[in-house]
């Protein structure tokens, strides 16, 4: 059995949750009310029980500085705030809530099993689940405008499309709510001392702010301030490294009313060295993203340039995109680059971690960032059930852990993006995803199609990494074995069909020599002469 995920509790948690202490904030008695968001009931019910109630001798006055207020940031807050941590998020940005206009990536998320098992642990998957659209297969579109459908694993089986924004302010509104939590917006880190935990913020307002923190979590992204405290360290391995490509988003708006295509599925246009996928929206648009190499993006300078191209590698999306509004949107902001981040060890001394993007940032063709960087909370929030939140004992077992997987990671999301747009046009791709599905449904715990291993169950990266490349290799040969027994068995009945063929002739030729040597049949009848 592959090893999961998932570290092994040393006593049961249920009984070191009955005691609640920490609940969300509730509204000041006369002050005006915040529309609740959809759910907030059942977060605030879910935060009153067992699930928030882990404050212990050893979490108590504790206090935990934040760094980054984006996915991971947000939901970080909520792990520790449930402990009795008191918690601090700092982030640079103004609040995303406030804010009309959500700067920065805006792709769609993919949402699977890792991220839903620590939205779950956090009560926060049915919210955020009821937001989302699901996807059961990729749908591909070829240059013919014919389409097919590859499905991601069993019928039950499937892919939640989110909104990157709609979801951060989801995190934030629920961490907001835990009373020994504070958020603080425009406020960027300057300086870390990672081995005295202390930080120096900006404000943009006021005198630089220091402060000290029994733990610093850095989790601000790709370019992280904290990582570079780290760097000053001897010992600390760091690449990162930009891929050829760009992405550039467009926007297929509802027809009618209604999604203008098949909503369940995410819709891939293909092209070998480029390609474009589509995500469905809760309002019945699709938000498309087009991958190609910086080269090619700069080669389109006109409107007329970029219809032509459309025209000749993606006809039908033309009419579902608009030609003014691609002509349009095509320019409004330039190829944005994709980043793949690889570091270890994660923490320093044991008052600094890294989470997410800073620790791994991935380029996003398997759609496993935003839950890998989910499972680093919830992993690290196992290690603390494990270690009695001793962190001293978390920061160097989360390490161990965590390096492995994420570069697993890393490495199959630059390998995927090769599968979306080149392998799928493949006939033997298809034939192989048959194969591992088939045998799959013969030896369940045996044949796992990788695609299972990472988006549907919580094995490994590294495991899963490892599991696909035997299995892959057993697969091909026993394919081998069975094309040459095949071929084998082909030549022999060929071989055999032409000998009984060679028997018949001279059969044939004999009978024929045996009637002429008779001479004349009865009747006066003359044999012709052979």
């Amino acid at each position: 059995m592959l090893e999961d995920c998932r570290t092994a509790l040393p006593f049961s948690k249920e009984a070191a949750l009955k005691n609640t202490t920490f609940t969300p904030r509730e509204q000041a008695a006369g002050s005006e009310e915040t529309p609740a968001s959809p759910g907030t009931a059942v977060l605030r019910a879910h935060c009153r029980e067992a699930d928030t109630g882990m404050e212990s001798s050893n979490t108590h006055g504790k206090r935990v500085a934040i760094v980054g207020g984006g996915l991971v940031g947000a939901l970080n807050a909520c792990f520790f705030a449930r402990r009795g941590f008191h918690v601090d998020v700092y982030e640079a940005r103004e609040d995303i809530r406030m804010s009309s206009f959500a700067r920065g990536r805006s792709i769609n998320l993919a949402l699977s099993h890792r991220g839903r098992q620590a939205l779950q642990a956090v009560g926060m998957e049915e919210q955020i689940v009821s937001k989302g659209i699901p996807m059961h297969a990729r749908r591909i579109h070829t240059p013919s405008g014919k389409k097919y459908s590859i499905p991601y694993g069993k019928k039950n089986q499937y892919i939640l499309s989110v909104d990157r924004a709609n979801l951060n302010r989801e995190l934030l509104t629920a961490a907001e709510k835990y009373s020994n939590t504070r958020l603080y917006f425009g406020h960027k880190l300057m300086e870390c001392n990672a081995k005295l935990g202390t930080l120096t913020i900006n404000r943009s307002d006021q005198p630089p702010l220091e402060v000290t923190y029994d733990l610093i979590v850095g989790c601000d992204g790709a370019f992280s301030t904290v990582r570079k405290q780290f760097m000053r360290q001897t010992r600390f391995n760091y690449s990162h490294e930009y891929i050829p490509h760009g992405y550039m988003e467009l926007t297929i708006p509802p027809r009618d009313g209604d999604f203008a295509m098949e909503p369940n599925y995410l819709h891939i246009w293909p092209r070998n060295t480029f390609m474009m996928i589509a995500l469905p929206n809760m309002d019945k648009s699709f938000t498309c993203t087009l991958f190609m190499p910086f080269e090619e993006f700069e080669k389109l300078t006109t409107g007329e340039e970029v219809l032509d191209f459309f025209q000749t590698y993606f006809p039908d999306s033309i009419p579902l995109i608009g030609e003014r509004e691609l002509k349009h949107d095509y320019f409004l902001l330039p190829a944005q680059a994709m980043i793949s981040v690889k570091c270890s060890s994660y923490h320093l001394a044991s008052r600094c971690v890294l989470m997410g993007d800073a620790a791994h940032a991935v380029v996003p063709f398997y759609g496993q960032g935003m839950n890998a960087g989910f499972e680093d909370c919830l992993v690290f929030d196992e290690l603390m059930d494990q270690f009695h939140n001793d962190l001293g004992a978390c920061l160097p077992e989360f390490s161990r852990l965590r390096v492995p997987d994420d570069h697993a990671i890393s490495d199959l999301a630059m390998y995927n993006y090769i599968e979306m747009r080149e392998h799928v046009n493949s006939t033997w791709f298809i034939f192989r995803k048959r194969v591992d599905n088939f045998l799959h449904a013969l030896m369940p715990s045996t044949i796992i199609p990788l695609y299972t291993m990472v988006t549907f169950s919580r094995i490994r990266y590294h495991k899963a990494l490892q599991h696909w490349k035997w299995q892959k290799k057993i697969i091909n040969r026993g394919l081998f074995i069975m094309g040459a027994a095949g071929l084998g068995g082909t030549y022999l009945l060929i071989k055999r069909l032409a000998w009984n063929s060679d028997i018949c002739v001279q059969s044939l030729w004999g009978w024929c020599r045996y009637i002429r040597s008779i001479g004349k049949f009865p009747f006066s009848t003359q044999v012709a002469q052979m």
